[in-house]
């Protein structure tokens, strides 16, 4: 799923700010900067789950200025992040399944403070029957949906942006 997520996205992630949510032991982080994101900040609330994502960006050799990794829960660290005026070009969240709409929040809030760049794209990993159109506010729409098997990648942006073709 991964895999065909990034291929939609494609020459977006090059060159890219990339904030992955929820981001486990740092997989799909690693994979934007693997893709020519200049870089990436990880977002885990799990102590143990963050070292480990330092671990996995020191046996790259990635410092402070291509990864960061923040322990804070997503909510959190969206909103700290935009009252730091920075901005983001793909926001990746992958909550647990049981608390998907916890990462569909996040990604509604990294768009309505700015985080998430004027042009920029939300992906959200969720359960493939999760009713994330009817949770979306009227600026933001879906329009990609990538399902395989029990799970879904919904790619999100604002209304009056163009198509991602592929």
């Amino acid at each position: 799923m991964r895999e065909r997520v990034f291929s939609v996205l494609g020459d977006q992630v090059v060159r890219s700010k990339f904030l992955d949510l929820f981001a486990g032991t740092g997989a799909v982080g690693l994979e934007a900067l693997s893709r020519g994101a200049t870089t990436v900040v990880f977002v885990e609330s799990h102590r143990g789950a963050a070292r480990i994502i330092g671990d996995n960006c020191g046996a790259f050799e990635l410092d402070e200025t291509r990864a960061r990794v923040l322990v804070q829960r997503a909510g959190v660290a969206v909103a700290a992040l935009a009252r730091r005026a920075e901005t983001f070009n793909v926001v990746w969240a992958d909550p647990p399944f049981e608390i998907w709409e916890t990462g569909l929040e996040a990604l509604t809030s990294a768009f309505a403070t700015g985080l998430i760049a004027t042009d920029g794209v939300g992906c959200l990993e969720c359960p493939e029957r999760a009713a994330v159109e009817d949770l979306l506010p009227d600026d933001l729409e879906v329009f990609r949906d990538l399902k395989g098997g029990a799970s879904r990648v919904v790619l999100i942006r604002r209304e009056d942006v163009g198509t991602l073709e592929r």
